[in-house]
């Protein structure tokens, strides 16, 4: 049936369970979306081509697909739940399903990343150093110098064996926008004028830090929605 009849009082707490529910995927849906909002901001995915690895960059597409997608299904949970309509409990269970399934892969593809990619961080970053002319590689080193300022893996006499010179990105910077010129040989620069710390550590950090949260917003929206897929089917079996 399209709608359905009176229900007891457990129908009715099912029915307003499951809305308030979808009040609360359509909220962990915002912040997922919110989440990987900062995440472009705070450049992550330039990241996976300075670690060598695009699983980082994966999980967050994902989650913006998975999260953009919530906040479209709870609509149909919500009405579904305030009308009795069957057809659309049953549209939003089968999408919800599928939305439970990508968000667990994010969230578990998240923590997977972080402790694959933490023990290789290293030897990954020196290896990009040799593709510095490649254009995604230049992008991704020449953003995370001048994020964290930093210089190099551990110092930024790394560049003198894989680029025989250092990168524009190294100067420090003067005022907004200004930077001092020490794009030359590493036996030539003035340490005052090139940051001095490697990237590695910060960028290990990094690393932990944003795939920590990305795989806990996944994981934690894949549970809501599976209390979502429970009331959702229980309001189903009740209606009439």
């Amino acid at each position: 049936m399209g709608y359905g009849t009176e229900m007891d009082g457990c129908g009715r707490f099912m029915k307003y369970s499951l809305f308030i529910a979808n009040l609360i995927i359509f909220i962990g849906g915002c912040t997922v979306v919110g989440i990987v909002i900062w995440a472009f901001v705070d450049k992550v995915p330039y990241l996976s081509a300075l670690v060598g690895n695009d699983l980082l960059a994966g999980v967050v597409y994902v989650l913006l697909v998975g999260g953009i997608l919530i906040i479209l299904s709870s609509f149909f949970g919500c009405v579904g739940a305030a009308r009795e309509v069957k057809c659309m409990l049953l549209t939003y269970f089968i999408i919800v399903f599928l939305l439970f399934v990508i968000m667990l892969i994010g969230g578990v593809l998240g923590y997977v990343f972080r402790s694959k990619v933490i023990g290789t961080i290293e030897q990954e970053m020196r290896n990009t150093m040799r593709l510095y002319d490649k254009h995604d590689i230049h992008d991704a080193w020449d953003t995370t110098q001048r994020t964290f300022h930093c210089c190099g893996v551990t110092n930024y006499r790394d560049w003198n064996t894989f680029y025989q010179r250092i990168p524009a990105s190294c100067c420090k910077e003067i005022e907004p926008g200004k930077y001092f010129n020490c794009n030359y040989s590493t036996d030539s620069i003035n340490p005052s004028n090139t940051y001095q710390d490697g990237c590695l550590d910060k960028t290990r950090m990094y690393i932990q830090k944003h795939a920590s949260i990305m795989g806990a917003a996944g994981i934690a929206i894949a549970v809501l929605m599976f209390f979502g897929m429970i009331f959702s089917c229980a309001l189903f079996r009740m209606i009439g």
